[in-house]
């Protein structure tokens, strides 16, 4: 059952409750986070991304999703094209549209997952333990979102996210046949 839309900000960009109002300094961002007992999750979107409107109306909007998201995630959004400042892990600040530059953003929506410790000298790209750029299912999603939270990637059982991404498809498919 769908939650409520995200609602556009001045920017033009869509704003879901989940999303947190930060100064931008991710090493600020990523001790609230760790505080809060949650994931930093950073998402790079743009005005007018068709791709943004669909995860926001279809994904995002879905209860599970969002719940999910809200509940384990600390999220910060960044305009491809703003001009507020950015402070990466590695101490440089830079506009948004320059950081995702330098972090060699081509897609929007991307999401970036965060370790919950990050070395003062790596930038966030490098840190990430994984990106997920451009729109995809509910499923997809929620599985990235789970994956990440529960720390799948130090798993040393051979099942990275797309192995366990089908596991679960699959998984999904026989719940739904019985």
């Amino acid at each position: 059952m769908p939650t409520m839309a995200a609602t556009i900000g001045d920017d033009g960009l869509h704003k879901a409750d989940w999303m947190r109002d930060t100064f931008k300094d991710l090493r600020e961002d990523l001790e609230e986070a760790n505080d809060e007992g949650k994931r930093l999750m950073v998402i790079f979107e743009q005005r007018g991304c068709i791709y943004c409107a669909k995860m926001h109306k279809e994904v995002f909007s879905e209860a599970s999703v969002s719940d999910y998201i809200n509940e384990n995630f600390f999220v910060v959004q960044l305009n491809l094209h703003g001009d507020v400042e950015v402070t990466d892990f590695d101490g440089e600040t830079l506009p948004e549209k320059d950081m995702a530059r330098k972090w060699g953003i081509l897609f929007t929506p991307s999401m970036m997952f965060l370790p919950e410790e990050v070395a003062e000298d790596a930038a966030t790209p490098q840190a990430a333990v994984a990106v997920m750029p451009g729109a995809f299912g509910k499923g997809t999603v929620l599985d990235m979102f789970t994956w990440v939270n529960e720390k799948r990637y130090e798993l040393d059982n051979g099942e990275d996210f797309q192995r366990y991404h089908a596991r679960r498809i699959q998984e999904r498919r026989d719940g739904a046949s019985e």
